[in-house]
């Protein structure tokens, strides 16, 4: 404290200091401004006859204390010169004026003698030398910043000649740290070509920024135009990927120009977001607020990229309560310490543990009660998933299970799974898990008076294990970057957007929609790395190379984000639409279900087959088939090498921790049907409350 205290005094005597250094200059300019004056119309003050000279010197006392209250009724002693501009430039004019009517009118009234063109003499002095007193700083500064920085300068291109560039090039004159030689200015509108904004020509439209950039040498680009489109951005930090060794900077947007934030603080580095060409996506963020304020929220797997951005705009709503439960206990650290530095009354609960444990499920959905329940949680890496299939099947789809039914038994109003576009005619194991999930949220909504919905997007700009930040680590370790085919292409929205999307279908929702965003034209992932390489001030092919490494097991060459059947119904939001669920016979859907959760927790490759049958479009490939086979023998062999004393009861057996509906099964029989694998009935009996429920929406809606 005591140092903020000595640092705040430390400010003010500065600023009194700078004060009292002005107020000396301009008694300095007053005195001298009266003698130069006289020197100007006697040429030499030695010829200036004795009355006036005598008028002058009983004069100067008086003059100077009156005209130094002028120029501080007109705050020439409260502006901050380095920023100076037009509008101090007026306040001196204003206070020259008004000490030059002073003197004029003392002449009159005292009838001191005086020559009538002494008026105009020491007012031009006057506003001459306090000119040069106030702007010579920013010469100074401008002439030291070359000598300190010197052949270091960066030539710097700016493309727009408006408001926007005029501030951007003030700070840049004037900023001690920055070092931009801007050399030229870029704009498309040919009244502008060949005027100058602080002394740089404006050279010409987009169509010469390669021309000029090789005159100048340039190596540093600034886009200073606020109100472009991210179409429009696009298109023109395309052409300035062209430019070699160049780093880009951009503002953000264009209400920080209507509030007057512009500034060189403002600027940042082209993202490879800015590339997409797409606009982001509006919500209706006073809906989403009234959805979720006052409300107990629950947020699954809250400490990843997208759900503790969740967390993060969940927060912002005011919930009654926030609770962050995940596997993860670093991420949920993270996300826990953020969140309460910035919402220091927020109630947060962070509770640690796996949406697989179907009694800690229930645990806290008994203990808390949430109204809303956001089920990030998930594995969703392809490759990893394809190498540990049932892993995928027990975390994503009865994970799924586990929190939906949890949700129904103790009452939330709503459920919001968060999807993917890979769960459309998906061929890796990963996108078909997820697949299933929307299926079994499509039961729950049927059975269930919670409202379930699910939230379909595609890959996430910036998440955990998403090609932008592996492409940066690759292009900091000098490459190679690594893509997996030449034509791979991918659907990109942000996280906020993500998150935006997500929140505003848990608003929105009736029940059983999966929502999906209208996110533009897919990208190329060849394209984004170059585009990377570029950014990052090398040339693709040349300083970083590009290796393309073939489709990985499960892979495919382009996503869909709706699957042909489902059709599209619109929203509100233009950007958002719906896709009708598709029919299923669901007393057939859980049946499988059954059978899905027995072979995935037996570790058996059947469990394939299984999901082949519940989600037709995945299909099995040869080379899976054979792999699964020898993993399966080998994994037999070894278990029974290090186990064979085991009875076969337990290696069948899945896990005991199955029960989400605690209560009701410990009220019924423990005891294993004949054949049966022990305690696999559980799992059983939870499938069954779901298919004894009665279809409640549905009832409801024939009634009505």
């Amino acid at each position: 404290m005591k140092r903020i205290v000595d640092g705040v005094k430390e400010k003010q005597m500065f600023s009194l200091m700078s004060k009292l250094f002005f107020v000396a200059l301009d008694i300095a300019c007053i005195n001298l401004s009266s003698y130069l004056a006289l020197w100007l119309r006697f040429n030499d003050l030695a010829n200036v006859d004795f009355p006036y000279m005598n008028s002058v010197v009983d004069m100067i006392p008086l003059n100077t204390v009156v005209t130094v209250l002028i120029f501080a009724g007109v705050r020439l002693y409260s502006s901050l010169w380095r920023f100076a501009s037009m509008k101090e430039l007026v306040y001196i004019l204003e206070g020259c004026l008004a000490s030059t009517t002073f003197n004029a009118l003392y002449y009159f009234f005292t009838y001191k003698k005086i020559f009538r063109s002494y008026f105009l003499l020491y007012g031009t002095a006057l506003f001459l030398l306090t000119c040069a007193t106030r702007f010579s700083y920013r010469l100074i500064k401008l002439l030291y910043r070359g000598q300190v920085h010197g052949s270091h300068m960066r030539n710097t291109m700016i493309i727009g000649a408006g408001e926007a560039c005029n501030v951007v090039m003030r700070e840049l004159e004037m900023s001690k740290e920055l070092d931009a030689n801007i050399c030229c200015i870029i704009d498309d509108d040919t009244r502008k070509h060949g005027t100058y904004i602080h002394g740089i020509r404006v050279v010409g439209g987009r169509d010469r920024i390669l021309d000029y950039a090789q005159k100048y040498a340039i190596n540093e680009i600034i886009m200073a135009i606020p109100s472009a489109s991210k179409k429009e951005q696009r298109k023109i930090l395309s052409i300035c990927q062209n430019v070699p060794n160049c780093e880009f900077k951009i503002l953000p947007g264009v209400y920080q120009l209507v509030k007057g934030e512009v500034s060189v603080s403002k600027l940042r580095n082209v993202e490879i977001e800015d590339l997409l060409g797409r606009e982001p996506i509006r919500v209706m963020t006073k809906k989403i607020g009234r959805y979720v304020s006052d409300k107990v929220v629950l947020v699954t797997g809250g400490g990843g990229s997208i759900g503790s951005e969740l967390c993060r705009q969940i927060a912002a709503n005011g919930p009654r309560q926030l609770i962050i439960f995940d596997i993860y206990e670093n991420n949920a650290y993270d996300i826990q310490q953020e969140l309460k530095r910035k919402y220091p009354y927020l109630d947060l609960v962070v509770l640690i543990g796996s949406v697989r444990n179907g009694r800690k499920v229930n645990s806290v959905f008994s203990r808390y009660r949430p109204d809303i329940v956001y089920h990030a949680a998930a594995h969703k890496h392809v490759p990893l998933m394809e190498d540990s299939p049932n892993e995928a099947i027990k975390n994503n789809v009865f994970g799924t299970y586990k929190v939906a039914l949890a949700a129904d038994k103790y009452g939330a109003k709503k459920f919001v799974l968060i999807s993917t576009d890979k769960a459309v005619n998906p061929t890796n194991i990963m996108g078909a898990s997820k697949r299933i999930c929307e299926m079994i949220i499509q039961v729950f909504n049927n059975r269930s008076d919670t409202e379930y919905v699910a939230v379909r997007f595609g890959n996430v700009l910036g998440s955990n294990g998403s090609v932008i930040p592996l492409f940066k680590k690759q292009i900091a370790a000098g490459g190679p970057v690594t893509v997996t085919h030449p034509d791979i292409v991918r659907y990109f929205m942000t996280i906020p957007e993500a998150v935006s999307l997500v929140l505003q279908a848990g608003a929105s929702a009736d029940g059983g929609e999966i929502f999906v965003l209208d996110m533009g034209q897919p990208v190329k992932i060849a394209d984004l790395a170059k585009n990377l390489i570029q950014l990052s001030g090398f040339d693709a092919g040349v300083d970083i190379e590009i290796k393309y490494t073939g489709l990985r097991p499960g892979e495919k060459l382009y996503e869909e984000l709706l699957m042909e059947e489902e059709g599209l119904r619109s929203t509100e939001n233009e950007r958002i639409h719906i896709g009708r669920p598709i029919e299923m016979n669901e007393e057939e859907f859980l049946k499988d279900l059954e059978e899905l959760y027995q072979s995935a927790y037996a570790e058996t490759d059947h469990m394939k087959k299984i999901v082949k049958k519940l989600v037709p479009t995945y299909n099995l490939r040869k080379a899976d088939i054979i792999r699964d086979k020898k993993i399966q023998s080998e994994w037999k062999k070894d278990f029974q090498d290090t186990s064979s004393n085991l009875p076969d009861a337990f290696l069948n057996r899945g896990i005991a921790d199955m029960d989400v509906n605690q209560g009701n099964a410990e009220s019924k029989t423990d005891q294993n049907q004949p054949g049966q694998p022990e305690n696999t009935h559980r799992q059983v009996y939870m499938i069954d409350d779901v298919k004894k429920a009665e279809p409640k929406r549905r009832a409801q809606a024939v009634g009505k």
